[in-house]
Formats: structure tokens, sequence, C-alpha cells
């Protein structure tokens, strides 16, 4: 025997005995030895750090990176070896019978084991081990593939099959393209890859998370066409960023607004979106928007905001969503070509199994998918896009009989993603006959199923009269068109777009709890809200999740303000966007909110500030008449000035 080989046994059995897989290895051992099934092939995972194996022997640690097939016959009979001088496994015959399986958990953070599906050559014959980094695009069906076709047989029924799944993925820049618009002018070629998990790997990746995995490149032939894909090792799934630093600017607006709990988030969203509508514009909706992209997470009932608009102003609310969009790392603007939720198709690759594909919703997990105008989209839709917002799932048929499978499937997949939308008013005048007998403040929703617009969290009106755009608008485009990079606001320079990006990354990664008093104020005004808003015919018009909604609005103006605790001021801000929102669906009630309730006028100096403070402490002191007069038997107490 080589005198190499032999040391390399050597150092490979002091690492598993240091690093406690000798240990597990004869607990898997007994395992074999305890089972009444008779086994052609003994098989054994084992954990290694190839850098810590690189400390004990760089000779091995280099194997294992670079020859990682021929390093597992080393281990192979190492274990071997282990086996039959501590009598593990009686029924063991030959070293052939073991087959190793290597699971690196890390790999050196260097460059060249990084494989970039963006960069170019993608090197697909080395036969060692890659990183890897992406998003899960698709996903087929688990299927049955014979173990034994690469060890012992390759017959079908052989006992030692086990379960195959096909994956594909992206590189996650690839959502930078998805977002319809970007300041990143870069250009980069994309390539989805294709992905086996097998065995124990199967099932073990979600569609549309994000996830880290060690593999080998191969090479798979379908025919005429050559896949690159990787034949995956381990997997590890990737956790959003943590919380981000804040820029200087915005702790010293913070510092500067501290006397009141209104005026930060009134003087961020007054500034907000500077390099798409002029300061001071749209300023309820920008608000809105901050709210919504702060209330943006990746986990299980979450509190959603999701956004619908009724406006004329289509081509400037679709800029200032775009713009707003590309905040988040998860923002994706849906193409009108395809498929807003999940769908159904063919495995390319030749198995002829049913694949997964994740569509717009699901890439942007954790984020905002904006699917545009309303008004555009057929009746199916609309009522599955119903569907989801209330259960935030959604269900994927699979018939059997077309995918090869006795039975059919139901695949149920989590839409965890806020929903931004608008309709277009002057398509709706068009399409419809308006209605007569219009409740006072009430608008025209004809165009769109009524529970549709229930479900969404808030509906907002434009600011602007219908056909009429403020002269500060007008003096903006005409700017941007001749000049689109100019900044033409001071505040664009001090307030930058990656400024909003680490403030949204910090806002939204804040943990904040309800305080007593703002949740006796919420659901004071909600139960008044539901004696009042009511009728004869279908009784209360406010529906059951408009009680989520409210918390929800009032912990993202917490986060805004980038407080812990949610005060009645936050709950104040909450009731009056949506008693704005319910006033546009169903009319005015006794509480009796102006239209531009948050904003009443224009925020531009510290008068304006104070005036505006006066006035939502005197919309809080309506607001406790109100839950007084309509919610009997709540007592809620009030520190009036």
């Amino acid at each position: 025997m080589h005198p190499e080989i032999q040391n390399m046994r050597e150092v490979a059995l002091v690492y598993l005995d240091r690093s406690g897989g000798l240990q597990k290895f004869v607990h898997d051992c007994k395992r074999y030895n305890d089972s009444k099934q008779s086994y052609a092939v003994y098989r054994f995972i084992i954990s290694i750090n190839p850098s810590d194996i690189a400390e004990l022997d760089a000779t091995l640690g280099n194997y294992i990176l670079h020859n990682p097939l021929q390093a597992a016959q080393i281990f192979q009979s190492v274990c071997f070896i282990a086996i039959k001088t501590l009598s593990l496994i009686e029924q063991l015959e030959t070293e052939a019978q073991i087959s190793i399986l290597l699971k690196p958990t890390h790999l050196p953070p260097l460059p060249s084991y990084v494989l970039s599906l963006s960069a170019y050559p993608f090197n697909y014959t080395s036969q060692r081990f890659y990183m890897a980094e992406g998003i899960v695009i698709a996903m087929g069906t688990v299927t049955k593939y014979t173990q034994g076709a690469r060890f012992l047989c390759a017959e079908e029924t052989c006992p030692f099959s086990e379960d195959k799944q096909i994956v594909e993925m992206i590189d996650a820049k690839i959502l930078n393209a998805l977002k319809g618009y970007s300041n990143n002018k870069s250009h980069f070629r994309i390539q989805a890859f294709t992905v086996f998990l097998r065995d124990e790997l199967a099932n073990k990746m979600t569609i549309g998370n994000h996830y880290r995995i060690i593999g080998i490149p191969a090479c798979v032939q379908n025919g005429l066409q050559a896949t690159a894909c990787i034949e995956v090792n381990s997997i590890q799934l990737c956790k959003p960023n943590g919380p981000s630093f804040l820029s200087d600017n915005f702790k010293y607006l913070l510092s500067l607004t501290s006397s009141s709990c209104w005026r930060f988030t009134a003087v961020l969203a007054n500034i907000f979106a500077s390099q798409v509508v002029p300061p001071g514009t749209y300023n309820t909706l920008k608000l809105a928007i901050l709210l919504s992209l702060v209330q943006t997470c990746e986990k299980e009932n979450a509190d959603y905001l999701d956004l619908l608009i009724v406006t004329s102003d289509t081509l400037v609310i679709d800029r200032l969503l775009n713009y707003s969009l590309c905040l988040l790392p998860r923002g994706i603007r849906h193409p009108p070509s395809s498929e807003i939720f999940p769908s159904v198709s063919k495995d390319k690759h030749g198995t002829g199994s049913a694949s997964i594909q994740a569509c717009s919703a699901v890439l942007a997990k954790g984020g905002v998918c904006y699917i545009g105008d309303l008004s555009s989209y057929k009746k199916d839709k609309l009522e599955l896009l119903q569907s989801v917002l209330e259960s935030r799932t959604t269900t994927v048929f699979i018939p059997g009989k077309k995918y090869g499978e006795e039975a059919d499937q139901q695949v149920t997949i989590s839409v965890q993603t806020n929903f931004w939308s608008f309709v277009d008013v002057d398509s709706s005048s068009k399409k419809h006959i308006q209605k007569e007998n219009f409740l006072i403040g009430q608008m025209d929703m004809s165009l769109i199923p009524a529970n549709l617009v229930d479900v969404f969290g808030l509906l907002i009106y434009n600011e602007f009269p219908l056909g009429r755009l403020s002269s500060p608008l007008v003096h903006h485009i005409l700017k941007k068109a001749i000049n689109p990079e100019a900044m033409l606001y001071k505040v664009s320079q001090q307030f930058r777009t990656q400024d909003y990006e680490e403030f949204i990354l910090f806002a939204k990664n804040l943990h904040v709890e309800l305080s007593s008093e703002a949740e006796n104020l919420i659901q004071g005004y909600y139960l008044a809200s539901r004696r009042v808003r009511r009728d004869s015919v279908h009784g209360s018009t406010l529906s059951a999740s408009a009680l989520k909604i409210l918390i929800s609005l009032s912990k993202a103006h917490t986060k805004l303000s980038l407080r812990h605790t949610v005060l009645q001021e936050d709950a104040l801000i909450a009731i009056l966007l949506l008693e704005s929102s319910l006033t546009l669906k169903h009319g005015t009630s006794a509480l009796c909110v102006a239209p531009n309730s948050v904003f009443p006028f224009d925020l531009s100096d510290e008068n304006s500030l104070q005036q505006r403070d006066i006035y939502l402490m005197q919309c809080h002191h309506e607001l406790l008449k109100f839950i007084a007069a309509y919610g009997p038997g709540i007592h809620i107490n009030a520190n009036e000035e």
C-alpha cells in the first residue's frame, strides 16, 4: 500500500474520533446489526469540516476538497476495518458493501470554491465540491430511483431504491431584474440551474426559499440536450440579514422630532421617494407604502399589510410603487403575461413527473408582490387572489394520470408576501355604468368584486382631483424628463435610496408589543364601528379581518417610529387610515373623518407640524367620544390635555 494512502487513513480515523463521527458511526452500525432485514449495501453519512481536516493533514484535506469520490474510499477502508476489528456488523462480508457519503459542513471561504451561475465559465467537469447560493423557483415531485444502480444492480424492483427530487434554482441576483426598475445599471447573465436531491435530502427544500448548497457539478444528457446540474451534498437555509445601521441623518431627524409620537413618521412620509415625486405630495399614500414595507417578513401568521390604490395618475403611481419596491431584497413586479401564483408543468428533465413553478407571489416571499392594475385581470384570477389574501396559502392540484402517479395530489404552498395593486379610475368609468345613490365619501368600486376590495388591508385614493396634476408634480416630471439623473431636491442627497433600504431593514426587524392602552383603543373603535357600520340585510359591513388590519397598521407605525411599544398615538393613525379606507368602500360613519385625515394640510415647517399634532389630538378626543357613544360597556382611560 502507498504510504501516503496509509497516512491519510490514519488521519481520517483520528478526525472521526476527535469530531464525534466515530461514535455516530458505531451507533449507525448497531442499527444495521440489530435490524432483521438483510442488506447488500450499508450506507453511512459522515459529516466533515475540510478545514479542520486540513489542520490535521493538508494532504487529506486537499484530497477531500478536490477528489471527493476518491476521498470517500479512504473513509470506506477506515470504516470497514473498524467494523471488522470491533465486530460491529456480523453480516458484513466485503469492503465493497460499504457506501460512504462525505458531507462537508463548510468549504473554505475562497472564491475558487464558490460556483457562480452568473459568472463565466461554469465549471461542471472538475468533479469536486463547490458552494452555491440560490432561490428555489421550481420543485419536482419526489420519484423513486434505484440506489443500487451505482453500486450493484440496475433493477427497478431493487429493494434498495430511494427517493429523488429535481429542483430548479436561480442566483439571488436575478431578483434585481424582476423589480422592473432599479438604480443598479450593471448588466449580468442569469441562468437557472438544476439540482438533484437524493435520499434523505428529498423534501428538504421549500419553494421560494433562499439556500446555500454544497455539491458536485455534473452534466446530464437528456436526448440531444445536455443540462448542467449539481448533485447536492448538503443544504443550509439562508436567513435574511439582521438589523442594519441607521444613517446619521435619520438619527438626527429622530432626535429633532422626539417631542411628538407623530412627527418623525410625518416628516419621513413627506420627504420619501423625492427621486420620483416632489416632497409633500402623495403623503398619505407614501406613509401607507412605508408602513407596508416595514411589515414584511418571512414567517407564518405575519402581520401582512396589502395596499389597493384608486387613481387616475397611473403613470405616477406606477413609478412610485416601482421605486418603493426596489427598497426590499424581495420586491417583485409581476409581469402581466405570467402567473401570479404557483403552477404545474411537466418536468423538463425527462422524468415525466410534475414540476411546481414558483411564480411572482412565491418569489416575493418576505417582501412585496406588485401586481399592477387590478382591473386588467379576469374574474378567475381575481377570485384566486381573494382566496390567497384571505388564507395566505394557495393549493396546486397535480393530476396523477397526467404525471405518471397512481393518485392525484394537492400541494398547499404558503404565500408570505404583501400585495400592492391599483385600480385605474378612468378605466373603471369606461367599462362600467356607474351606479347612483352613493353614500357620502363612497367611491364607485363596481369594477372590482367587493369581497376582494375588503381583503386588501388599505384602500387609498390619491390626493389630487381627477385629471389635474399639481404644479410641483408637473415641474418635477418635466425636469426628470430632461435629466433623469438630476437631484432636484436637497433632501434627496441627505436621505438617499440606500439610506432608506437600510432604514427599512432596521425597522422591519424591530419586535413590537401592544400596550394595553393601544389595545383598548383598537378594540373600542372596532366594536363601535361594527355597531355603526351595519345594515338590515347584510349585518355589519366591517369585515372580521379589520381587527387584524388595525393591529398590523398600529405595529407598522410603531416600527416606522423606531419604537418597541405600540402606543395610543400609533393606534390613532391606524384607525384614521382604516376609517378613511372604509369611507371609500362604504361611505362615512358617525366618526366622520376627512378624506385626508392623517395629513390635513401641507407640512412645511415646525409650525405646521405643531398644528398637525393639535389636530390629531382633537381626532383622538373625537374618537373617544365615538367609542363612548357606540361602544357601550367599553371604558377607556384617556389622558386628556
